[in-house]
């Protein structure tokens, strides 16, 4: 049994807690073709999506290490949020604007301050003060309000514009292409400059051993071709779930769709924290808000483009004003170089705070 276990974790890339939500795979798909409730369909494609994910990350971790430092830098980079950029293509698809809208908001701030204020907490509770690199953490916080404030002035805007959709639009568009650049610039700046110091860990937490090129593009593969087909199991139970719980499409797209795509890297970032790894778990949780802001959201407004359903850069007040709060308070967290427990708690007081005024509008 062990053996067999052992086989399975080498294989596939997951831990034996993942492998247990490996299980809701082939139920989600059962359950889809019976026709069975839409909330369990929701929830079972959800739980389903998790593991692939993490085996997306697996895979792409190695071969970032068969490419070379500065290829598998921009690999990462592409492919960090692919489960939740799945999750949003079949979504727009569907017409769900404001559900990959809210999405987009929901992973910045699941990021900022779920998954880094439990990396400090639990970091703080076992090690007591931890440190990292002040240099990276500063650059990272600088670049997160500055991407955080690029997204929310289309939407300022856009409410003088309106009802000009037209205007609206090419503003989006404009304001994507800008991010994109400002995204692209960074990843030169991470090649080139020599200021910014690597973190020796990253690769000894993520890359899986003994995996060969073919075996990672298999992974790959077949993990994206699962997420794609429980994505759209996941959406389509959406609208039904929502008619029979009372609860808004918003509020979904805030909170559990960020949760789905991101769980297992959320997972290593705190286990790192826990391994007093704090470079590497704030890379984590800033670097993938920084993906979403720079890269998932500009890149989905082309999309929605492509799909016919054009997707405008326009988030409500509430969100641009939890988000950039979400963005400044973690600034000011990382930027003296060091952390502690009560830190990590005050961010996941004020997610919490968040969730439940979300679930009101």
């Amino acid at each position: 049994m062990n053996a067999t276990l052992s086989r399975i974790e080498h294989w596939t890339g997951l831990n034996p807690v993942l492998m247990i939500f490996a299980i809701f795979i082939p139920i989600a798909i059962i359950l889809e073709l019976t026709h069975a409730s839409p909330i369990l369909i929701l929830l079972t494609s959800a739980a389903s999506i998790i593991p692939l994910a993490a085996m997306i990350g697996e895979g792409t971790e190695s071969l970032a290490e068969k490419v070379g430092e500065r290829a598998g830098g921009l690999l990462n980079a592409t492919l960090g949020n692919a489960a939740e950029l799945i999750i949003a293509i079949v979504a727009l698809r569907q017409g769900l604007i404001e559900l990959v809208l809210a999405s987009i908001t929901g992973s910045i701030l699941g990021n900022l301050l779920l998954v880094l204020g439990l990396s400090l907490l639990v970091g703080g509770i076992k090690h007591g003060v931890q440190r990292f690199n002040r240099a990276n953490a500063g650059i990272d916080a600088t670049l997160l309000v500055l991407s955080v404030f690029a997204l929310a002035i289309p939407s300022f805007f856009n409410i003088k514009l309106e009802p000009d959709f037209r205007s609206v639009e090419f503003l989006s568009i404009g304001a994507s292409i800008a991010i994109l650049a400002m995204y692209g610039l960074t990843i030169l700046y991470s090649f080139t400059s020599k200021t910014l110091e690597a973190d020796p860990q990253a690769r000894e937490a993520h890359a899986p051993e003994g995996w060969t090129t073919t075996h990672a593009l298999i992974i790959l593969v077949v993990a994206v071709g699962f997420i794609a087909l429980l994505s759209e199991f996941l959406v389509g139970a959406v609208e039904p779930v929502t008619e029979a719980l009372g609860l808004s499409e918003f509020f979904l797209g805030i909170i559990l769709i960020p949760l789905v795509g991101n769980a297992a890297e959320h997972f290593v970032a705190v286990q790192v924290a826990m391994k007093n790894k704090m470079d590497l778990s704030l890379g984590i949780a800033i670097g993938s808000s920084l993906q979403i802001a720079l890269f998932v959201a500009p890149a989905l407004v082309f999309i929605s483009l492509a799909l016919g359903n054009p997707m405008p850069l326009e988030f409500t007040s509430y969100e641009i004003l939890a988000v950039a709060a979400a963005s400044i308070i973690a600034a000011f967290v990382s930027l003296d170089g060091k952390s502690n427990w009560l830190e990590g708690a005050m961010l996941l007081v004020l997610y919490v705070i968040l969730a439940v005024a979300f679930f009101f509008l």
